[in-house]
């Protein structure tokens, strides 16, 4: 939604917590209200991020997934329950985002990524969230978000361990900086992983997007953060 007319009440009621935030405030509340942030892959990862874009009042939020609902997602993609199961994902997250927050705009493409769409939909928004498992749409998302100068928010994970990195702004580093070999790179994080990994790394991702988008703190523009969460040990490196 935008924020161009009155909404102090809803800001002051329903983002008071992030509002009494001087990095925030009520500015940061409007930018937010009329940022347009899409997410690529609503599983674990997207799961997560969406949830708490929304939450934070992200007025427009893209959803890109062709997969369906199937029992095996339910034990980290939280946006799921059991009665959606063979049902399209985006139209689900979309229900659910909507339920959470009502004033939010929620576009459903229930389309893989491809070279081929990926600049239509890549263009009517700010920010890209990467929420893949797969390595060829995030070449794809790297390369397009390269290509229009927009944020694209890696995340990735594997069982216990989890990476993000802001990437592909003003002429910086891109997915291809880090891993160079899309065939090498397919082959970084085995299927296995524990459902609070992609909780902890999604959301390391949706704060990305806000400290974007109001401007403060530092973000991970040409960094990667990673994680290990059997030993909690976590390092942030330059690529």
């Amino acid at each position: 939604m935008s924020w161009t007319d009155d909404n102090s009440t809803c800001i002051n009621e329903r983002y008071a917590r992030q509002v009494m935030l001087g990095e925030i405030g009520e500015s940061g509340q409007r930018m937010l209200g009329n940022a347009k942030v899409l997410i690529v892959g609503v599983g674990g990862l997207g799961s997560v991020s969406s949830l708490y874009l929304a939450g934070a009042g992200v007025g427009t939020i893209g959803l890109v997934d062709a997969d369906v609902v199937s029992l095996s997602n339910l034990q980290r993609q939280i946006l799921y329950d059991e009665s959606e199961i063979g049902l399209k994902k985006v139209f689900c997250a979309a229900r659910r985002l909507k339920a959470i927050n009502g004033n939010a705009c929620i576009n459903s493409y229930p389309v893989w990524l491809t070279e081929e769409n990926a600049d239509e939909i890549i263009d009517g928004y700010d920010i890209v969230v990467d929420g893949c498992d797969n390595f060829a749409a995030r070449f794809v998302m790297s390369d397009v978000c390269r290509k229009k100068n927009k944020p694209y928010i890696y995340g990735a994970i594997s069982d216990f361990t989890g990476q993000v990195s802001v990437l592909c702004l003003n002429g910086g580093r891109t997915l291809r900086d880090i891993y160079s070999d899309e065939d090498l790179a397919q082959t970084v994080f085995p299927k296995g992983v524990v459902g609070m990994t992609p909780g902890i790394v999604g959301s390391v991702q949706a704060l990305q997007a806000v400290k974007y988008v109001c401007g403060f703190g530092e973000t991970l523009v040409n960094k990667l953060w990673i994680i290990d969460l059997k030993s909690m040990e976590s390092d942030v490196i330059s690529v």
